[in-house]
């Protein structure tokens, strides 16, 4: 595939078997991103709750069965430290292929353990981007293996746009049709996928993005409408979110979306701790980003008072947090 339409995600809907995860609802943090005593009707798509914790497994689960049943059996490969490499491991071992991830040596134990218990094989490599490609295209020859991208896949696009098909009948389900969303981006292969659903079914839906202000390329590059990337050795807590826009989402983003709003590492950190307290879900912070937005930034408040949107759909993209690590986050955080 070397697009993305609406006849891609609804046909990769048919395809896969995942869950369909609910839509929930806080009076407390409906109150939380009222403006100027203005209402604010948020629906959380809860996509920590898809197999393997995150939106991803739709996505890899799609790219996997689109392979011929000759490719399918070389396996597939990729590389990442996060939650595309458990969605792919958990996919292949569903499909009865092998599955090779390349992941940096300094990746946490628990990730590299998750990636094991799907059952793919790890090969770590030193941790550089250039590191991690070399790795995996060696793996690639000497395998026959089929890469699958975490984002700049058209085929993993149309599978992380089906929670938008989910998501526009659920709202409209619950009485509460969507006025607008949020979606966290990083490479951009999820805001891209929901983007040409909701563009394509009901235009009026406003989409907008939400990232870190520490890695805040996106914003940037909607700017300049031309790629920006982020400044060398820039990280946020949300460390789902680093990476830079790809080349394949950007045009996307740029004729889709109505607008990217950045959030500080505080009120990314304050806001996990506030879904996890209210929704009781373990949220990871890179979910954390989009409720962030409607809850605490000005800009964002202000924009929707003036364009009357009311109802707005937040994607918690995923779960796969480190208890440890996040409870150390919480010590010094104020609600």
């Amino acid at each position: 595939m070397s697009s993305l339409n609406i006849s891609d995600i609804q046909a990769a809907a048919a395809r896969i078997q995942v869950h369909t995860t609910p839509v929930l609802t806080s009076t407390i943090l409906n109150e939380i991103a009222e403006y100027q005593g203005r209402a604010r009707h948020l629906l959380f798509k809860c996509e920590l709750l898809q197999k393997s914790g995150s939106f991803k497994f739709r996505g890899a689960s799609n790219a996997i069965a689109l392979l011929s049943n000759e490719d399918a059996q070389k396996g597939v490969c990729t590389h990442s430290s996060g939650n595309h490499a458990q969605a792919l491991a958990l996919a292949a071992k569903l499909r009865g292929i092998p599955a090779y991830v390349v992941m940096p040596s300094n990746s946490p134990e628990v990730k590299k353990s998750a990636v094991r218990g799907y059952g793919a094989k790890v090969i770590e490599c030193e941790p550089t981007l250039q590191a991690r490609e070399d790795t995996a295209a060696k793996v690639i020859a000497d395998t026959g293996a089929t890469f699958i991208h975490p984002f700049n896949n058209f085929n993993v696009m149309a599978g992380q746009g089906t929670m938008a098909l989910e998501l526009l009948k659920q709202a409209e389900d619950q009485g509460t049709p969507l006025d607008g969303i949020i979606v966290p981006v990083g490479g951009g292969g999820m805001l891209s996928g929901i983007a040409t659903a909701i563009r394509s079914l009901n235009p009026k839906v406003k989409i907008f993005a939400a990232e870190p202000m520490n890695v805040n390329d996106c914003s940037l590059s909607f700017v300049a409408k031309d790629h920006v990337s982020n400044a060398v050795g820039a990280t946020s807590v949300a460390d789902g979110l680093l990476t830079n826009v790809g080349t394949n989402t950007l045009p996307i983003i740029l004729d889709k979306v109505d607008g990217v709003f950045t959030v500080s590492e505080e009120d990314i950190i304050r806001t996990t701790k506030l879904v996890w307290t209210y929704l009781k879900l373990c949220i990871e912070p890179s979910a954390a980003v989009g409720v962030s937005v409607a809850l605490h930034n000005k800009e964002f408040k202000a924009m929707c008072d003036e364009q009357n949107i009311r109802n707005v759909g937040v994607i918690l993209c995923g779960g796969n947090v480190d208890i440890v690590k996040i409870a150390k986050l919480f010590e010094n955080c104020e609600q």
